[in-house]
């Protein structure tokens, strides 16, 4: 069988494993001091580290391909309304979490939604009131913000910078005008190319771009072009995401035609489009749709061991708990999972009310724990340790992938080499015990290729 065939045969709704249990699984949600008790637990020890995510949710305008919890709006009132919630929710952690307001935070990372939506102004109250609240950054502080070039200035990335941001990471998903009309991002190099240049001086670390294959018109010609401008461009790293089409999730993903959307092997060959190129180029693959240039930290961290996967992405460093505010932000800790509520009037009502805006979680059981350790190894590494009862039940559960040395077994391993990659998910499938003892009662995921 092909490789071709077997993307084809193996494109499939498949978790990307950002969280294990994946969240349609979560059952066990933690009410908020069940919440609070496992955030203390995690902060207690000495050298115990902290990251910080905060979940902006505004636009201007709704690019039909996202599947992130947006706020659509250009009414820019929201922003005063809203930091004073996000200082809200983190003033009820710092009162009901003995020592947090001291410890120095290790990782802070913007998303949204487009943080970029927020003024230079507005930006800076945040991260002052982050600065007074939080203390210190850690000796080893990474801070970075996602960007939309539409809509970023240079006053806003010397804010952020000023305030220990050392990293970027730029919105682009395609160049090609044909698929941004349809996408509805227009967005041209020349913007892409002056945020770039403004933060290189400034003197921001690192530049990430994120991409988006398998978008409606895209072509393995147009995925060739953008990886030329790419390469031009030369950021230090790239995420290049898989299209997640869940129009049950994000109707205005319903405007899509089937016949409109590259799937299986077709779908396959827009992604080597931009991989082979980037390898020769002297990028790294780290993980799961991630590239990174030699001395980039996320490179280092690959080849030293100590690459780490959450809510955020891929990391350099794992820290002993995560917090997300904002928004249907989710927050981390070894023992639990905890979301916020997705509703934004309802989130901000809740925090006013001085309440931890609880929306679900899931409190992982011992199971849980050792499943989770197990893929994040494998999604990580491209390996993991396997029991020798498990190695026949591999080849049964993956058998084809296994026969075309896609994957593949040692003593004591479970080893995905460079041309298995596209089966990253299905290979750490095998180790979820939720997608394989269960039958969905309706989607769930997007495929997998």
């Amino acid at each position: 069988m092909s490789v071709s065939d077997l993307v084809a045969r193996y494109d499939v709704p498949v978790p990307r494993y950002t969280s294990y249990p994946p969240v349609p699984n979560w059952r066990d949600t933690p009410s908020p001091e069940q919440w609070l008790a496992s955030l203390t637990r995690a902060l207690d020890a000495p050298d115990a580290s902290l990251a910080l995510y905060l979940h902006l949710p505004f636009c201007e305008s709704l690019c039909t391909f996202c599947g992130c919890n947006t706020v659509i709006t250009r009414d820019h009132r929201h922003e005063t309304t809203y930091i004073d919630a996000l200082f809200a929710e983190l003033d009820l952690y710092i009162e009901r979490v003995p020592g947090i307001g001291a410890r120095s935070l290790s990782q802070l990372h913007l998303g949204g939604g487009t943080p970029t939506f927020m003024s230079a102004g507005s930006l800076d109250r945040l991260m002052s009131g982050l600065d007074t609240r939080l203390g210190k950054h850690a000796a080893e502080f990474e801070g970075s913000i996602e960007v939309d070039p539409r809509v970023t200035t240079g006053a806003q990335l010397e804010v952020m910078r000023r305030h220990g941001v050392t990293r970027v990471s730029l919105g682009v998903q395609d160049v090609d005008p044909e698929v941004q009309r349809l996408v509805n991002r227009r967005q041209s190099l020349a913007q892409t190319e002056a945020v770039c240049r403004a933060a290189r001086a400034l003197g921001y670390e690192s530049l990430n771009f994120d991409l988006i294959y398998g978008l409606p018109g895209q072509t393995v010609g147009s995925m060739a072009r953008l990886t030329e401008a790419v390469l031009d461009l030369r950021p230090d790293r790239l995420a290049v995401y898989s299209f997640a089409r869940v129009p049950w999730i994000k109707p205005a993903q319903r405007r899509f035609k089937d016949d409109q959307i590259p799937a299986g092997a077709e779908k396959r060959a827009l992604y080597d489009a931009v991989r082979d190129p980037l390898l020769d180029a002297g990028y790294e693959e780290i993980g799961l749709d991630h590239f990174a240039l030699p001395a980039d930290a996320l490179a280092r961290a690959a080849r030293h061991g100590t690459l780490h996967r959450n809510f955020m992405g891929y990391t350099h460093a794992r820290t002993s708990a995560l917090i997300g505010l904002g928004v249907s932000a989710i927050s981390e800790t070894a023992g639990c999972y905890h979301q916020n509520e997705k509703v934004l009037t309802k989130y901000v009502h809740r925090v006013q009310d001085r309440e931890i805006p609880t929306l679900r979680g899931h409190v992982l059981s011992d199971s849980d724990r050792d499943r989770r350790g197990r893929i994040l190894e494998l999604m990580t590494r491209f390996a993991v340790e396997v029991e020798a009862d498990e190695a026949e039940q591999l080849r049964q559960f993956l058998g084809p992938l296994f026969d075309e040395g896609l994957l593949a077994l040692d003593e004591a391993h479970l080893i995905v080499p460079p041309q298995g990659r596209p089966f990253l998910r299905h290979a750490a499938s095998f180790f979820d015990l939720y997608y394989r003892s269960t039958t969905p009662d309706g989607p769930r995921y997007s495929t997998s290729a």
